[in-house]
């Protein structure tokens, strides 16, 4: 419906004749040419971030009351629709109360004269399509040599402190690809976040404080004991793996039979394993504690510390590292879990019940209250982990993401109910949940069960396919998306391999510039005139993405979308290295090409090393 008079009037509408186009009269108002003066005088800046000045300055002239509003600019899906698109007229339609294409066509007519751009478009029912020029595509060539190592970098963070807590496998066996997969998610989290300006905290949580550690430390002293001639039946339910037995060994080689008791005195009043598995497992535990004493302790440390080792060095084998281990221990230690509880029972919202406390997780939208503290006195795990959440809130982090296992989605909605019990803000905690990474080979499915001791372990998926493959395959996909890990093709060297084709796309260009034999970084002030043709454009429009690719990224929690961003890039880089002479006789076109493969290569480089795979020079 056309506005009315008075309302276009106000707005600013009414001296724009219908059918303006970018080029018929220069930027009418004095604050959108004040807007361009400043952009156009400042350092170099994005192509996209000077686009959205222009539109910021139009804007201002058309809706001055609008000036705040948010624009966005993306990349149409067909090339015909221009390098970028913007619906800002169709945002302003409502506060308007005027015609989107109408508006469309006086914020175009606003954009005046620029370097920027060969035409802009009104289409549709109000959309902008905005066409670079030649000159504004290739800038972003001199700004990735300029740039190197830090293109794509921003300050989107502006130094908030950010907390990422991933793996925290319990240390009871080594981790198997399914811990692979948050390990790699987490570790390439964390470096887009710190990549984009945020002040980012690594932290393992260590559970060393639970009931999983006493069964190891129990399973290990039953294979001690074996080890004696103590025959013990070994529960199913206790762990298998060879490691445990390892473990015996070196115990028993550092302490002789120290250990030892009668299997009569360790199976004193342990119910039936077949009709009560889980209380046979706990009576064993107990008979242990009380036989060994303080002795105990060591077995169980002696486990802790064994299993602790190994998770480390292969996390850092992986290229995965942590600024902090926290000790679910320490919670005790300092009382903290005490501590967290009475604050819950002085704000109301503890009770006691059957001997149990509880919390009234139902009062903060959860399906049913929870238990902190069992008829025995001992603390439950929500309730360590509600201290724990306190603990990182107390840190003064400014977001605070966990990295869990898809199957501890039903478990966000009481850890934020705990958080906001304690009175605080629970929008500053996300959850990023990870899928299981399911691995195939030979076209079977692998169990991996760490207490039946059948499972993959990270650490052999690492020596049978690399780390650059395996830290690349699993950010292939969305986390919360299903993974099957195809070990076949990611030992292929063979364009169907994605990391495969992304180094070989690196190492093209480092075979490129080394026979050439010139310095690459005078490259950086090149005359990119010569690059003109299609596939040469694109290309440059391919890198001028990244920024973008990384700041979503971030924003969205999301690696995955670097991972697909240098899959297209290798895909465009070698179409062209297919169909294009590098090293021609032309000395300007060569020079610009070289200048753009180079480009290239600092892209690859730097989307690379934000997940954690190198980048090889030779293949």
């Amino acid at each position: 419906m056309a506005a009315r008079p008075h309302a276009r009037k106000a707005r600013g509408l009414d001296s724009f004749p219908a059918g303006a186009s970018r080029a018929d009269v220069p930027p009418a108002s004095a604050a959108a040419s004040a807007i361009i003066g400043a952009l156009f005088s400042a350092p170099p800046r994005m192509v996209k971030t000077q686009l959205l000045g222009l539109l910021r300055a139009a804007l201002a002239s058309v809706a001055p009351e609008q000036r705040d509003l948010e624009i966005v600019l993306e990349r149409p899906r067909q090339a015909a629709h221009g390098d970028y698109a913007t619906n800002l007229a169709l945002q302003l339609a409502h506060p308007l109360r005027a015609n989107p294409r109408e508006i469309a066509r006086h914020l175009v007519r606003e954009l005046g004269s620029s370097p920027l751009l060969a035409k802009a478009e009104v289409a549709g029912a109000g959309f902008i399509n905005l066409f670079l020029s030649p000159d504004a595509t290739r800038q972003v060539v001199s700004q990735v040599l300029e740039a190197g190592r830090d293109f794509g970098r921003n300050n989107l963070g502006a130094g908030r402190k950010v907390q990422v807590e991933f793996v925290s496998a319990n240390p009871t066996g080594p981790l198997h690809v399914g811990h692979g997969r948050g390990a790699a998610l987490g570790a390439s989290l964390a470096q887009v976040l710190a990549f984009t300006g945020h002040a980012v905290t690594r932290e393992y949580y260590i559970n060393d404080a639970g009931r999983q550690m006493d069964i190891l430390a129990l399973s290990t002293w039953l294979r001690y004991l074996e080890l004696h001639d103590v025959w013990v039946p070994f529960p199913s339910n206790a762990y298998q793996g060879g490691y445990v037995i390892d473990m015996a060994h070196q115990i028993r080689d550092a302490h002789g039979p120290r250990y030892v008791h009668p299997a009569p005195a360790v199976l004193a009043g342990v119910p039936d394993a077949a009709t009560a598995p889980e209380a046979h497992l706990d009576a064993l535990i107990a008979n242990a504690k009380d036989l060994l004493g303080e002795d105990y302790r060591y077995i169980h440390s002696h486990a802790l510390t064994e299993q602790l080792a190994d998770c480390r060095d292969d996390l850092v084998e992986f290229g995965v590292h942590f600024d902090v281990w926290f000790s679910e221990r320490s919670l005790f230690d300092t009382a903290l879990v005490q501590r967290c509880l009475e604050r819950l029972e002085r704000a109301g919202q503890l009770y006691t019940q059957d001997g149990a406390q509880w919390f009234r997780s139902t009062a903060f939208g959860d399906e049913k209250d929870r238990v902190v503290q069992r008829e025995n006195g001992e603390y439950t795990y929500f309730a360590s982990d509600i201290a724990y959440h306190l603990n990182k809130y107390e840190r003064g982090f400014d977001r605070i993401i966990d990295v869990w296992g898809a199957d501890h989605h039903g478990y966000i909605p009481r850890v934020k109910c705990a958080v906001r019990a304690l009175g605080l803000d629970d929008t500053k905690l996300e959850v990023a949940l990870v899928q299981f990474a399911v691995l195939y080979r030979d076209g079977q499915k692998t169990s991996m069960s760490t207490r039946a001791g059948e499972y993959v372990t990270l650490r052999e998926l690492r020596n049978e396919v690399g780390n650059d493959a395996a830290r690349f395959f699993y950010v292939l996909r969305k986390s919360d998306q299903h993974l099957d890990f195809d070990l076949d093709l990611a030992k292929s060297e063979s364009t169907d391999n994605p990391v495969y084709y992304v180094q070989y796309g690196h190492a093209r260009v480092c075979s490129v510039l080394a026979q050439w034999g010139g310095d690459a970084r005078t490259l950086a002030g090149t005359d990119l005139a010569a690059l003109s043709g299609e596939r040469e454009l694109g290309l440059c429009a391919r890198l001028a993405d990244f920024a973008d690719v990384v700041e979503a990224a971030a924003r969205d929690y999301s690696p995955h979308l670097v991972a697909h961003y240098l899959k297209d890039l290798a895909a465009e880089f070698h179409s062209f290295y297919n169909a294009e002479r590098i090293l021609v006789d032309d000395p300007a076109l060569r020079q610009a090409r070289l200048a753009l493969v180079a480009g290239v290569r600092q892209v690859l480089r730097n989307g690379l090393r934000l997940l954690g795979v190198s980048a090889p020079e030779s293949m």
